[in-house]
């Protein structure tokens, strides 16, 4: 699976509506026929519990940790893969919580999640990663895995600071592993009519100004679909914010190579 293109959905700041973009670029991506794997890296579980498999985060090992931390049990990571109508996923469970510092003592342990994903038999087209809302050893693995990061941010001034410390950590990772994390765009989120957003926005577009940035505006129905267990794409509801994640989707397609290019 290492030349399966991989995305990194990442910020750490908490409350950004993270797992919400993740599941619904997911979707998206879906939409646009392409097989995709959710990894839900977070010990929280959100995306799991949001994906409708609540007790997929209850279940017994192996489970992600295992795989994670035992190379012995690295090999059966097909099986904790469970179907969903919209993509394949891969859980998070409640043993995450303390995967923390299993891995600071682990060999390679910044490298665990791209020797699980060479470790998988099953076939996708794209690999989507929902990372935990902090920088630690799995963030670390997302980024190092999927050398690709799509960031939801709010438009909010709090944002800025936030970015520059996850911009500082890509830099890191790039220096130590002689590696490229690679910025796909920026996805502003739960976007409100408040002169805070409008000022917000457009300091997204000036320090983004070679990534695409979207907008996704508050919407209710955004929230129906979490509670539903699926994206807004397989939610029976109209939603002017479709076109947006389609739109995300169109863009991740170009810049991973997921469509031909015509002239």
């Amino acid at each position: 699976m290492s030349d399966t293109p991989k995305i990194a959905i990442s910020n750490q700041k908490g409350g950004v509506g993270k797992t919400t973009v993740a599941i619904n670029v997911a979707g998206a991506l879906n939409t646009c026929d392409h097989d995709v794997l959710f990894v839900d890296l977070d010990p929280q579980g959100n995306a799991t519990e949001g994906l409708g498999l609540e007790e997929e985060y209850e279940a017994q090992p192996p489970t992600l940790f295992d795989v994670l931390t035992d190379h012995e049990a690295r090999e059966d990571v097909d099986s904790l893969i469970v179907s969903h109508p919209e993509m394949d996923v891969l859980p998070s469970n409640i043993d995450m919580t303390s995967i923390e510092p299993e891995l600071t003592m682990a060999m390679r342990g910044r490298e665990r999640l791209g020797q699980v994903f060479d470790a998988l038999d099953a076939d996708y087209d794209v690999i989507l990663i929902d990372c935990p809302p902090y920088l630690g050893n799995l963030t670390d693995n997302a980024l190092l895995a999927a050398e690709n990061v799509l960031i939801p941010a709010l438009a909010e001034s709090t944002s800025k600071r936030a970015l520059e410390i996850l911009f500082d950590q890509m830099e890191v990772l790039e220096a130590e592993y002689d590696t490229q994390v690679r910025d796909l765009g920026v996805v502003a989120n739960r976007v409100e009519t408040t002169n805070e957003a409008k000022t917000m926005l457009a300091w997204f577009d000036e320090a983004f100004s070679d990534v695409p940035v979207w907008e996704i505006r508050k919407r209710v129905t955004l929230q129906r679909a979490f509670s539903a267990g699926c994206s807004i794409f397989e939610l029976e509801e109209d939603c002017d914010m479709t076109a947006q994640f389609l739109a995300i989707a169109e863009e991740l397609e170009r810049q991973l190579g997921l469509v031909e290019v015509t002239a």
